[in-house]
């Protein structure tokens, strides 16, 4: 049994709360093109299956979320019902999280914290800016991907990684995972995503 629908509260605390502990050529111009197009859009709309496993706890929930770079990008939750309908914004500057008019740190990347209410947000950010590790073709649920790893060192140091799986046939996300210093806390299923700019949705 899942653990909201024994204890919803615990499942809304646990999303305000934080959740922490190559190749060349041709393929590196795909990938900096790839790249371009996050960095350069005015924003996305996207929602996903969001999961957070922590200390034998899981946790799961369906997000929307409208990001907007530089910005406040806001996240709602689709399901579970016992919490659809609430609503967090957050800033990619100090990662500062506001719910019912008062603001709650988000977690500022076990000691370094992540919010799971900020996987998608971060997601984007680390496409946009984060420094580029690895870069391969790799089939996702039978999709053709090109898979990225970057890094995003958090404000303590930690060792903050984010793994995105792009879709070869339009270069929206299918997947996506969240490590800090080497176990993934955060994976992301993408269910649909269109860029503001175009609005050309795409079901993954």
């Amino acid at each position: 049994m899942r653990l909201w629908k024994c204890v919803p509260m615990i499942t809304l605390l646990l999303l305000l709360a934080a959740c922490g502990g190559g190749a060349g050529g041709d393929g590196e111009s795909r990938t900096a093109d790839l790249r371009d197009r996050y960095h350069d859009c005015a924003g996305c709309t996207m929602e996903a299956r969001v999961s957070c496993s922590q200390e034998g706890l899981a946790w799961e929930a369906e997000l929307r979320c409208d990001y907007v770079p530089g910005g406040e990008s806001v996240v709602e939750v689709l399901s579970p019902e016992t919490i659809a309908g609430v609503k967090a914004v957050l800033s990619d500057t100090d990662w500062r999280l506001e719910y019912e008019d008062a603001s709650l740190n988000a977690g500022t990347l076990s000691d370094e914290e992540i919010s799971p209410a900020a996987c998608l947000p971060r997601l984007m950010s680390a496409l946009r800016d984060g420094w580029l590790l690895e870069e391969n073709e790799e089939e996702w649920n039978g999709v053709p991907c090109l898979r990225l790893t970057v890094d995003q060192t958090g404000v303590k140091d930690g060792k903050i990684l984010s793994t995105v799986w792009l879709k070869l046939a339009d270069g929206t996300p299918a997947r996506g995972e969240i490590a800090v210093d080497g176990e993934i806390i955060l994976t992301a299923d993408f269910t649909s995503f269109s860029f503001c700019d175009t609005m050309s949705e795409n079901a993954a």
